[in-house]
């Protein structure tokens, strides 16, 4: 599938509520909101992110301009981090991977970090092609989870001389 970032537009909004909705998603991402299924809560939390002026927050856009996630980079300078969130029907297809690539070309600052649930293989692997390493471990209270959960804390560096930077090969697992 070929994959582009574009602004978020105000009708992409009702597909990101969908997404973030899904149980599988919610499961695997694990630190959600406490009611993802809290419209207006999720209303007012993309008005802040769409209003932070240091914030770069992009809708992941597919074959036919279908809307297909997000991804973003939030944060002081010291402590930028991304995240993306990508609909359950589009894993497995190459998807995250090629938008998290396209994300750290539009926001070469480094370090970087990232966050994710240590069981989420899939998107551990999606950072790790994207030359981010394991820097710590914690364990956290997770909405999605219902428990408390293992969390690894990434970090990227400088991704320009990672084995997998330039590979368009997609992981099945991302």
């Amino acid at each position: 599938m070929e994959v582009r970032l574009r602004e978020v537009e105000d009708g992409d909004l009702p597909v990101f509520f969908a997404h973030m909705n899904e149980p599988e998603g919610v499961r695997m991402a694990a630190f959600t909101a406490e009611d993802p299924s809290d419209r207006a809560r999720f209303d007012a939390h993309w008005e802040r992110v769409r209003q932070n002026p240091v914030g770069i927050v992009r809708t992941v856009v597919g074959d036919g301009h279908q809307v297909v996630g997000h991804a973003a980079v939030f944060g002081p300078p010291e402590e930028r981090e991304v995240t993306y969130w990508i609909g359950r029907r589009y894993w497995g297809q190459g998807v995250a991977t090629a938008a998290l690539r396209e994300l750290l070309r539009i926001a070469p600052e480094r370090p970087l970090h990232a966050r994710a649930v240590a069981d989420n293989v899939a998107s551990v692997r999606v950072l790790e092609k994207c030359g981010f390493t394991v820097s710590g471990r914690e364990r956290d209270f997770a909405n999605g989870r219902g428990e408390e959960v293992d969390e690894l804390l990434l970090t990227l560096v400088d991704h320009s001389d990672h084995p997998d930077h330039h590979s368009d090969h997609p992981d099945p697992g991302d």
